[in-house]
């Protein structure tokens, strides 16, 4: 008899939650034990649960999702994360990765794609789509830039810069303090050798980071 993997799911889209649940029940082996829709609930419920894998979108409110993986790492030491996104991107890949994900698939794999994916990741191996193991290979073949010393978190606030917005602004949006968000700016520019916002603005159009 398979030892029954416990799920939790996350996504702050519901209907693929459902669309989720619906193909793992299928499975004797899968057990989905919760769903939550953002970052916040899926370190509360990782926690109170002790799945053996979250299956986790990138895009969603909270906290960021490098940092949502390091904490889900520390919180529940057995988990495992399998990132599954529409999005791919060789810093994006490399970061969840360095934080802890053991796996990264495409929205668009195929449902038989995605059920091995979730056994081979919930039992510590390591998985990823195509795409992004090309996003990756194609990342250690071109030469290092400076915007690549960021983290994801750190980019969302240079790309929010970019924009013009004001610390206030840029709170507001990502859901941070303005102190927090103040000391990820000056992380930024540290990171970056600019010395005010403006060169960092004209350095991420440069790079396309505003993309």
């Amino acid at each position: 008899m398979k030892e029954v993997i416990r799920i939790l799911l996350a996504d702050d889209h519901a209907v693929v939650r459902e669309g989720l649940r619906a193909l793992l029940d299928q499975h004797d082996d899968f057990e989905v034990v919760g769903e939550v829709g953002d970052g916040d609930a899926a370190l509360r419920e990782a926690d109170r649960l002790h799945p053996a894998l979250v299956l986790m979108d990138i895009k969603m409110p909270g906290p960021g999702p490098v940092e949502t993986i390091r904490r889900l790492k520390q919180s529940v030491a057995a988990v495992q994360v399998l990132v599954f996104t529409s999005y791919v991107e060789d810093c994006q890949v490399r970061d969840v990765l360095e934080a802890g994900a053991l796996g990264y698939l495409l929205k668009d794999a195929l449902r038989e794609d995605l059920v091995r994916a979730v056994r081979a990741v919930a039992s510590g191996q390591p998985w990823l789509h195509p795409q992004a193991q090309r996003q990756l290979v194609e990342g250690m073949r071109r030469p290092p830039s400076r915007a690549e010393a960021l983290t994801v978190r750190e980019r969302s606030v240079l790309a929010q810069l970019a924009e013009g917005r004001s610390n206030k602004q840029i709170a507001r949006n990502l859901k941070l303090t303005e102190g927090t968000v103040k000391g990820y700016v000056s992380q930024v520019l540290d990171k970056l050798g600019v010395a005010d916002r403006t060169q960092a603005a004209l350095l991420a159009h440069k790079e396309g980071l505003m993309r």
